[in-house]
């Protein structure tokens, strides 16, 4: 019967019935008549039909003994498709597959069809999906709290080189993982006033008013462990407007403004990272932050209350994770509801909300660490704003205490800024409000401490720890690097897929022939793999025989594309002007995408189509060197770019970058990387060995110091007859016949105010890449690298970081 206990995780058989059950019943399909999205949609409820029955059961375990949960905040979940991650983790693989066969369907046009969830933009989202798998697989309770966004980051389009955005339809067609929960609703305030009421205890009391209130309701996804050992919840909330119609504007035949509170409420989901280039788009990202920040607060704290009783044990049973300053707004909100909504007294409020609460910091860059007015504060979050204000009244009081007629640190680590327009400093505040705050790799934590929240590191001696990033090995190894996985199964036993150090094991077989040889062959068939998908894609053939030079990530000056870009262009030349030397042939492969308000990011994209539509029809060239520019990055294109790559680039300008996750995959599958000393390349270095990683370029001292000193592109480009002969292609109009002008203000930027270093690092990156043509031309040498950077990577497991708050921030055991 339709609905009946779900077959056991072997039955094959029963699986194929299932399957065909669900979409007979559940999607209302003929076999004859259904599409590979039909299938893919009855598989997922299928599969969905073994993980329920578990995440019930973990989820009452849970309480039932008292067991400390992890809430992670985080405004991004780059969680992409989940059918062949919850197979993998299930160990279903082979059993769908096979049931899928023996219904003549073709298993991987069914994972294909899966709509990616572009719910983030890069490494921050990304690695809250990776951390989201790792807590289940570790059998940490927890909850993911963000947005359920119905659009998600933009779909790329390029059309003559230019970037154009538009809606990724992601929900089009439902969302077979996800379970709706409209009985979980909690009401968000906007705006309106504070009034003081004295209470029964005759003690004054604030009562905020709301103007506006949006109904956060509630929709989960299960997050599976490896091996289906446990399962934890994503919940994702969708806003609603609390009066969908006004009914009475409607009959009077205002149709369309009947509709419009609908509207304003539902914009709050529409859409990640809505431009705030407007004071509308301002205020629409910070009503983003605070619904979801709220909704999950009340959310736990009614959770608490039911099966604990008082809010002063929140702290023992409740860990709470910042991910960046999106949610910095939780410090203020959670004083709130324990304030007015609990009477609890102001010291002991502030007591639970440090215990409670932890803050990962992303980034040192001055526009990342967010800052609103205090003129939009004060409108949309008028009781916040007296709580942060008194807050920051009782923390300065402490540092003046401490440090008296020091008004300069008075200033530094104040909460509201006071230069130009009266601004909250949303980083300041998740600092003071948390009891724990991390960078996510040595260099940048140490950079924390020297830069940014230094004067905060002084105040408080030890609250800033290093917690450096990992990726989940069960997707960026196993799942999408198949043959390789099973390559390592057989060479050094299976271990390393439940310890991740076990890939040790690997190093001896670095100078093996024979391995050399296999390994290579595994790395040849990907890359035939992604051929074929650039074929597809942009209509360029390309040889994987080449070296496959990779460059994916969001587009960002501080990423530098440009550099690559330069490099490409220097390249270029060199073969025109010596045509008899022996080149490495070279696919330089580039993706990502441009935030939709980054105007010089977007040129930079313009910049790679133009170079490449030279670059690519010359026919003196002799198919040596490549550019594919693939659209539409996400983590799907990512899976299959990832196992392809050859030399992996991390370039960004030292003491940018605050760790970087696309390093670590990348060279897990293998790739060597050419990079900086930024971000987590310092700690790769340490664990593949000096001869194994390409460093170039200026450390983050050497950057700062000449920024110091006044330092111009110009010195550099003197310096250098190759740059010189790069830029003046650019700026004369070489690689853009159609408009000659295009590039010459990048140009200009870079002789003068040359702020992200691509200038001074070029020909360190230039020399660096021939070092790299040289160790290619020698392919066991080559192999023995590669070899060695994935036998290298163990510790960068997001396993081996979760692990690290458990114990150190957290304070929560880990089973086993």
């Amino acid at each position: 019967m339709h609905g009946d206990i779900p077959p056991s995780p072997h039955d094959g058989e029963a699986l194929h019935d299932t399957i065909l059950r669900k979409l007979t019943y559940d999607l209302g399909k003929s076999r004859a008549g259904a599409l590979d999205r039909d299938w893919f949609i009855a598989t997922a409820l299928a599969v969905r039909d073994q993980i329920v029955a578990p995440w019930l059961k973990d989820m009452r375990s849970t309480y039932e003994h008292g067991q400390k949960q992890v809430y992670y905040l985080s405004l991004e979940f780059l969680i992409g498709r989940l059918l062949r991650e919850n197979i993998s983790n299930l160990l279903l693989t082979t059993e769908v597959k096979a049931a899928l066969a023996s219904l003549d369907v073709d298993a991987a046009k069914v994972f294909a069809s899966e709509p990616d969830a572009a719910l983030g933009n890069g490494g921050l989202g990304r690695l809250a999906a990776c951390f989201m798998e790792s807590l289940a697989s570790l059998q940490i309770p927890a909850f993911g709290y963000g947005i359920r966004y119905d659009h998600g980051l933009f779909r790329q389009v390029i059309r003559q080189g230019w970037q154009e955005e538009y809606p990724e339809n992601w929900l089009e067609f439902g969302n077979p993982w996800e379970f709706a929960r409209p009985e979980i609703a909690h009401p968000i305030g906007f705006g309106g006033s504070v009034e003081q009421v004295n209470g029964e205890d005759g003690e004054p009391h604030h009562v905020w008013k709301p103007a506006e209130t949006v109904l956060a309701v509630a929709y989960d996804t299960p997050v599976v462990g490896w091996r289906g050992k446990h399962v934890n919840t994503l919940r994702l909330w969708s806003a609603r407007a609390a009066d969908p119609l006004q009914i009475e504007a409607f009959n009077r035949g205002d149709h369309i403004g009947a509709l419009s509170d609908r509207v304003r409420a539902e914009a709050i989901s529409r859409l990640l990272y809505p431009s705030d280039d407007t004071p509308a788009g301002q205020e629409l990202r910070l009503r983003q932050e605070f619904f979801f920040s709220s909704a999950a607060l009340q959310d736990l704290i009614r959770r608490h209350v039911r099966v604990y009783g008082s809010l002063e044990t929140l702290p023992d049973r409740v860990a709470i994770q910042l991910n960046d300053t999106h949610p910095a707004i939780v410090v203020a909100e959670l004083m709130r509801l324990l304030l007015d909504d609990h009477g609890m007294e102001w010291n002991d409020a502030w007591r639970v909300t440090q215990a409670t609460i932890s803050y990962t910091n992303h980034t040192l860059l001055p526009e990342a660490l967010e800052t609103w007015p205090v003129s939009l504060m004060e409108r949309l979050l008028p009781r916040h704003m007296q709580i942060i204000y008194l807050i920051n009244a009782i923390h300065l009081d402490t540092v003046a205490a401490s440090h008296p007629g020091d008004l300069g640190l008075l200033a530094s680590v104040s909460l509201i800024e006071e230069g130009h327009g009266r601004r909250v400093r949303m980083g300041n505040l998740a600092f003071v409000g948390s009891h724990k705050v991390n960078g996510v790799s040595a260099l940048h934590s140490d950079l924390l401490k020297k830069t940014v929240f230094h004067d905060f590191d002084t105040l408080f001696p030890g609250r800033i720890t290093n917690k450096t990033n990992g990726i989940t090995f069960r997707r960026w190894l196993q799942q999408c690097n198949p043959c390789l996985t099973e390559l390592l199964v057989e060479s050094i036993g299976p271990d390393f897929l439940d310890r991740p150090a076990a890939l040790s094991a690997l190093r001896p077989l670095a100078t093996d022939t024979t391995f050399q040889q296999r390994f290579a062959a595994v790395k040849r068939t990907n890359k035939e793999a992604l051929a074929a998908l650039i074929r597809r894609e942009i209509n360029l053939r390309v040889d994987p025989g080449a070296l496959f030079d990779v460059q994916i990530k969001r587009i960002h000056e501080y990423k530098r594309q440009l550099l690559n870009l330069l490099e490409t262009v220097a390249l270029y030349n060199e073969m025109h002007a010596q045509p008899q030397r022996d080149y490495v042939p070279r696919v330089k492969i580039f993706a990502g995408k441009a935030a939709a308000s980054y105007h010089r990011a977007k040129l930079i994209i313009k910049l790679a189509h133009d170079i490449a539509r030279r670059v690519n029809r010359d026919p003196a060239i002799r198919d040596r060197l490549k550019v594919a520019f693939l659209p539409n990055y996400n983590v799907s294109l990512a899976e299959m770019i990832v196992p392809a790559c050859d030399l992996s680039e991390q370039i960004s300008t030292a003491g940018m970058e605050a760790s970087g996750t696309g390093n670590m995959k990348l060279a897990l599958n293998g790739a060597l990387t050419i990079g900086t000393m930024d971000g987590a390349n310092v700690e790769i270095h340490e664990h593949v060995g000096d001869e194994n990683i390409f460093i170039f370029g200026l450390t983050t001292d050497q950057v700062a110091q000449r920024r110091a000193e006044g330092w111009r592109g110009q010195d550099s480009i003197d310096q250098s007859p190759r740059l010189q002969q790069a830029l003046e292609a650019l700026s004369s109009g070489v690689f853009s016949p159609d408009d000659p002008g295009r590039y010459r203000d990048l140009v200009q930027m870079l002789r003068d105010n040359d702020h992200f270093m691509v200038t001074a690092d070029f020909d360190s990156y230039y020399d660096m890449q021939r070092k790299v043509a040289q160790r290619w031309a020698r392919p066991a040498e080559w192999g023995r690298s590669a070899i060695l950077n994935t036998a290298g990577m163990g510790w960068f497991s997001s396993d081996r970081t979760i692990a690290e708050y458990a114990q150190e921030i957290w304070q929560v055991p880990v089973p086993g």
